[in-house]
């Protein structure tokens, strides 16, 4: 796929053009190594991005100067196939979701040729060691006689060692150390100068354990391909009365899409008819289908459970949220990780290192050891002579161990792995980078509004007073916030109407009191809802104290009727008000100048699962969790009650947000803060991890955080600490095991303990496979066992 448009850059105005490209077979950070030198000798290149794990490669360049075919034969002069845009659906590469096709590992051209050669192989060593009597002569080249076996081996070369070589030869020609090269040199000398068991065996288990490494890597593509396999390829349309099924990129924004029972919704939009619960896990993480009726957004991916809908479209398939995570899963590689950059900065001391080691153990003990020499205790010991074959076999064996394959895929297929796996719970980690930092943050911040409360004012308490019932207090209260616009009013109408109090009729001489309240009249009387001070401006007076500290219900002068004071028991003015405020609740008072009806305690209701996460934050060894509001005193200590936060910070500006997130860095190490993504953006960006709470369908969200829990589920932020510890666990496991195992065998190959074989099969096919597996773990992190 190619796109152009005008651009400039240091040498001024070009224009630009992109090439999104398919590369299969470039699957490990060598192989990106190879391509990226040879596309920067291309004149006319300005930026590649590079994409191992998916296959990807983007390249932007100067149109003006050269074309994608170009780009195309700079990737093939690498010795690398190229797939354009017609691999996977080319609208889907404008969107930038490319990922390189399955492959059939095991019956591929490479596949054949390696079994090929391992039976060549078989039957050479068959005649080598067996049956010595049939191994006769059968050809000559340069005076040299070939055994029947010879000639076997040398067919093996041929068919298994010639890919290898090749990519050797691009290597090469790219000044690129990688396995290809060496490998491909081994086989090339040790064919040279007669050693056809080596070169032929080399050649096989090398093959081979390409084959083994192409198959791990196409299982780590699955994760991600699973992913954009949610998103439905078609659509049911109504256009001009009737119902098309249309290609889902064809769907445009206003458009309405049907949607049965079963079906997936194919695109992100709003219900104009219909309900029924939909299944919007593979978004946002959630396993409990959420009931959609008109007016409520649905995305892309989701499925419909029992229900009818009729959607209109509001975003097209490439902007859909679904499109939106699965690109900034497949791009979030692209972040190193700061083990990634040791990884990179170490391999490129170790390889030559040990390549010199290679050379110097091939060429100098043959010439220092005049005689065999023996070292170790008896029945232990181990001969040292000057032969040159056995310590060129041993230099080739080192050339084998000195690519450092294994050690530098440990960490990006890790980071593949824990991204993806996140994605598909409801997750989004924007790159390895913050993946890797989440598994190290000492402390966690979190916002009260929004995070650890739903963000929405919601009545908690009705309490009426004497005769007054609960839904003569309501309807009451609800008659004079109808025309109030301010956010209690809405919590309180809402309440009223849950309630089913009937009609509410209009106040008369309606009256906002700044401050304070509101009044009204209803059948000629006035009546007033609104703070305790309202009414004790009416001649009511609240003291606290008395007793056990509860507070009373006093009239002033005598005016309020005892039954409307103490509420028959007294158990209103005993306890109820002093209570509600203690909670952190708004209390708002209903009643009139000589009668009080009671109390509607309203509050930002705390998540069902805060409590729960902020437990389970602890028990997985964060050292503070802290909750920052900008709420008052007493609400903030209310809540922080009730969740279990270790400390909370209240009556916060934005600014000094950003100052309590730097304080809790100075004193406990890196800090995650978790907020909406939008008022507290400056303390997100502070901190060295920021995560957004509900980003599904947020556009500012997506964008700015570093991680966002796509559903408005708090219950998330155990699980994901939990897998990016556990994924920094398998990049320490992964790094240590294939640099250890790697040290052993290279100590081992001077004293004659590692051949050729075990070389290949332990030390590059054996880690290879190993990290890989161990990086797949990560898939199974279940959400569930930290909820």
């Amino acid at each position: 796929m190619t796109d152009e448009r005008d651009a400039t850059d240091e040498g001024g105005e070009y224009r630009e053009g992109t090439a999104q490209l398919v590369v299969p077979e470039m699957d490990c950070p060598s192989c990106a190594g190879k391509v990226d030198k040879s596309l920067a000798r291309v004149d006319g290149v300005v930026d590649t991005t590079l994409q191992p794990t998916t296959g990807n490669v983007s390249v932007t360049y100067d149109a003006d100067r050269i074309d994608e075919g170009d780009v195309t034969a700079a990737i093939e002069g690498a010795g690398y196939d190229v797939l354009g845009a017609d691999v996977s659906d080319p609208d889907e590469s404008e969107d930038g979701v490319d990922i390189a096709p399955p492959t059939e590992v095991w019956t591929s051209p490479r596949a054949r040729k390696t079994w090929a050669g391992a039976v060549l192989v078989t039957l050479g060593l068959l005649f080598e060691f067996v049956l010595t009597g049939s191994n006769v002569d059968v050809a000559s080249v340069l005076d040299a006689s070939l055994a029947l076996a010879d000639v076997l081996f040398l067919g093996a070369v041929a068919v298994s060692g010639l890919p290898v070589v090749r990519s050797g030869y691009y290597s090469a020609r790219n000044r690129n150390l990688d396995i290809d090269l060496l490998m491909g040199t081994a086989i090339v000398a040790a064919t040279g100068i007669g050693y056809f068991v080596e070169a032929a065996t080399l050649a096989v288990l090398f093959s081979i354990a390409e084959l083994l490494e192409d198959y791990a890597m196409d299982r780590a593509r699955d994760s991600l391909r699973e992913l954009m396999e949610l998103s439905p390829d078609e659509a049911t349309v109504r256009r001009e009365g009737e119902e098309v099924t249309v290609p889902a990129d064809d769907v445009a924004v206003g458009e309405t899409v049907v949607v049965r029972p079963g079906d997936k919704v194919p695109l992100d939009g709003s219900v104009v008819e219909g309900e029924s619960a939909v299944d919007e896990s593979p978004i946002t993480g959630e396993s409990v289908p959420v009931d959609k009726g008109s007016g409520d957004e649905v995305y892309a991916g989701s499925i419909n459970d029992t229900g009818y809908l009729e959607v209109t479209v509001t975003s097209t398939a490439g902007d859909s949220t679904l499109s939106r995570i699965i690109e900034m899963v497949q791009g979030a590689q692209a972040k190193q990780t700061e083990t990634e950059q040791f990884v990179d900065r170490f391999a490129g001391y170790y390889t030559p290192a040990v390549v010199v080691l290679a050379i110097l153990t091939a060429a100098v003990p043959p010439l220092v050891i005049a005689d065999p020499v023996s070292v170790g205790a008896a029945g232990y010991a181990v001969t040292f002579t000057g032969d040159w074959g056995t310590w060129f076999v041993r230099g080739l064996t080192l050339l084998v161990i000195a690519c450092p394959c294994a050690f530098v895929i440990s960490t990006p297929v890790s980071v593949v792995s824990g991204v993806t796996s996140a994605g598909k719970n409801g997750v989004l980690v924007k790159g390895g980078n913050h993946l890797e930092a989440m598994g190290n943050v000492d402390a966690v911040a979190l916002d009260k509004t929004g995070t650890l409360t739903r963000g929405e004012l919601a009545v908690t308490d009705v309490v009426p007073l004497g005769d007054t019932d609960e839904r003569t207090l309501l309807r009451r209260a609800a008659g004079l916030e109808r025309r109030s616009e301010h956010p209690i009013a809405e919590a309180i109408l809402a309440r009223a109407e849950d309630a089913g109090v009937g009609d509410v009729p209009d106040p008369v001489a309606f009256e906002n009191l700044p401050g304070e309240g509101i009044r009204g009249e209803f059948d000629g009387e006035t009546y007033y809802a609104g703070k305790p001070s309202l009414f004790e401006e009416l001649g009511f007076a609240f003291s606290r104290g008395t007793g056990s500290g509860a507070a009373d219900l006093q009239s002033d002068g005598g005016t309020t009727p005892e039954s409307a004071v103490a509420g028959g028991d007294g158990a209103f003015a005993a306890d109820t008000l002093a209570t509600l405020e203690q909670e952190g609740k708004t209390v708002v008072l209903v009643g009139t100048e000589t009668e009080l009806l009671g109390a509607i305690a309203i509050a930002d209701e705390v998540r069902p699962a805060s409590k729960r996460a902020v437990e389970r934050l602890q028990e997985l060894g964060v050292a503070r969790v802290v909750m920052l509001t900008g709420d008052n005193e007493g609400t903030a200590r209310a809540i922080a009650e009730q969740v279990g936060v270790d400390e909370y910070r209240a009556e916060l500006l934005p600014d000094e947000k950003v100052a309590a997130v730097e304080s809790l860095q100075a004193a406990y190490g890196e800090v995650a803060m978790v907020g909406d993504g939008i008022n507290d953006a400056p303390a997100l960006a502070t901190a060295d991890v920021g995560i957004a709470m509900g980003a599904a369908g947020t556009d500012t969200a997506l964008e700015t955080a570093d991680i966002a829990l796509m559903g408005d589920d708090i219950g998330k932020l155990p699980y994901l600490y939990a897998l990016s510890h556990t994924a920094n666990g398998v990049i320490r496991q992964n790094i240590w095991a294939s640099l250890g195992v790697k040290a052993v065998l290279a100590l081992g190959v001077p004293l004659g303990l590692v051949s050729v074989a075990v070389a290949v099969v332990v030390g590059d096919m054996g880690m290879s496979l190993g990290v890989t597996g161990n990086a797949m773990r990560l898939a199974r992190v279940d959400p569930e066992r930290f909820a």
